[in-house]
C-alpha cells in the first residue's frame, strides 16, 4: 500500500503510534507493580495475623506454665526422672543374671543335671547343687567352668569328690562385674 500523506503527517502518525505503544506498556508495568504491592501487602498482613496469634498463643502457654499444677507436675516429672536414673545406673552395676544363667547351661556336660541354683546379687556369688554320674563328667564340668569368661574363685567341697559314681556335688564361684 502506497502512503501519499506527507512526511510531517506521517511523523506525526509515527509519534502517536509510539506513544500510544509506549502509553500501553506503561500501563502494563502500572498494573504489574500495583498486584506486586498488593500481593505483598496481602503476605505481610497475613504474616502478622499468625505472627499475633502465635504470641497469643505463647502467652496462654506460659499462663498454663504458670499454674500451681503444673508447676507440681513438673516437679514430680524431674524427681521420677531422678530416680529413674538412679536406677539405671544401679542397674548397670548388676551382673546379668539371663547371661549367667546361659553361660551355666553351656557348661554343664549332658550327663549332670542341677537341682540347686542361688544367686546373692550383693557378693554376685552363685551356688550350684547337682548330680554326676561320674567323677569324670564332674571333672569336665569343672574344667568347662574354669574356662568359662566371667567366672571366678570356683570352689567344690571335697566331699563332691569322694565318690566315683553317682555323685551330689555342689559348687560355689563369683561372676565378674561387668564392664559398661
Amino acid at each position: 500500500m502506497i502512503n501519499l500523506l506527507p512526511s510531517e503527517q506521517k511523523e506525526e502518525l509515527e509519534q502517536e503510534k509510539n506513544f500510544k505503544l509506549v502509553l500501553a506498556l506503561g500501563i502494563v508495568i502500572l498494573a504489574f507493580l500495583v498486584s506486586l504491592i498488593l500481593i505483598l501487602f496481602s503476605i505481610k498482613t497475613s504474616l502478622l495475623v499468625d505472627l499475633d496469634a502465635q504470641e497469643i498463643y505463647i502467652k496462654q502457654k506460659q499462663k498454663e506454665l504458670e499454674n500451681p499444677e503444673m508447676q507440681e507436675l513438673e516437679a514430680k516429672i524431674k524427681e521420677n526422672n531422678s530416680i529413674l536414673s538412679k536406677l539405671e545406673v544401679f542397674y548397670q552395676g548388676q551382673p546379668d543374671l539371663t547371661l549367667t544363667l546361659e553361660k551355666i547351661y553351656w557348661t554343664l556336660p549332658e550327663e549332670i543335671y542341677l537341682t540347686n541354683l542361688n544367686f546373692n546379687p550383693q557378693v554376685s556369688q552363685v551356688s550350684l547343687d547337682g548330680f554326676s554320674p561320674t567323677r569324670e563328667t564332674l571333672v569336665q564340668f569343672k574344667e568347662n567352668l574354669e574356662r568359662t569368661e566371667g567366672f571366678k574363685e570356683i570352689k567344690f567341697p571335697p566331699a563332691s569328690w569322694v565318690y566315683l559314681t553317682d555323685i551330689k556335688f555342689s559348687v560355689n564361684f563369683k561372676i565378674e562385674q561387668p564392664q559398661r
